[in-house]
């Protein structure tokens, strides 16, 4: 079944007085349970294409359909809504509130988008934090927390409500390997129980841990390949 689709999409950039092409007339289609990678140097545009997929950003031509909604269409405040029912974001810097703690940035999400009764959300984030094997963390502050600690912290949240959907933004780019690599593990697991999960990248080993890999350059897509 596909689950994201994307038709045509081109994304422009001005830059004082000329015009950057970030993306160029995109086709891509991600069914549902797949573990893709969208590999690419800085400034390939692997970034923007994750932002097309999140309704971060809009295309300046093409149609991006997810989860049969066509976020194009939609107003930057149903696109906020949607988002947050159905893809969450997990960050190459964390992005984790400094003043909240490690719960309090997982119930944020809930909060904000009401998916759960409020006599559940507390139950809820404990569950997620035990999830990603960091549920003795949450009531410090994530500044007490290692790197691969926030970012387990940032996946909980991702998962606050229970999206179909994670995409991350570099991931394991500041992590040691051995943390990096559990992450990953964290992502095939997340796969596993029905998530759909497009991670970008520029870092070539971690397609070792995906189904399927996509390598971008210059705004286009080079190769697409699936992993026995």
């Amino acid at each position: 079944m596909t689950l994201i689709r994307l038709e045509g999409v081109a994304k422009d950039y001005q830059i004082t007085s000329r015009t950057f092409a970030a993306l160029k007339a995109i086709d891509l289609t991600i069914t549902r349970g797949e573990f893709v990678a969208i590999v690419g140097k800085s400034g390939s545009g692997k970034s923007t294409l994750l932002n097309m997929i999140s309704g971060i950003d809009r295309p300046t031509a093409g149609v991006v359909t997810v989860a049969d909604t066509t976020l194009t269409a939609l107003t930057e405040n149903q696109m906020a809504a949607w988002r947050g029912r159905s893809v969450g974001i997990v960050f190459q810097f964390f992005q984790l509130l400094p003043t909240l703690t490690v719960l309090e940035n997982v119930m944020l999400p809930m909060e904000l988008c009401r998916v759960f009764p409020k006599q559940e959300r507390r139950e809820q984030a404990l569950r997620l934090l035990k999830q990603v094997d960091v549920v003795d963390q949450a009531a410090k502050l994530p500044s007490t927390l290692s790197g691969g600690q926030q970012q387990r912290t940032a996946i909980a949240r991702a998962l606050a409500n229970h999206p179909p959907i994670i995409l991350a933004d570099e991931p394991t780019g500041n992590l040691d390997s051995v943390t990096a690599t559990s992450i990953l593990r964290l992502f095939t697991d997340l796969v596993n129980q029905g998530r759909t999960v497009v991670v970008v990248t520029h870092d070539p080993d971690i397609a070792s841990h995906v189904s399927r890999v996509i390598h971008i350059s210059d705004g286009a897509i080079t190769s697409d390949s699936q992993r026995e």
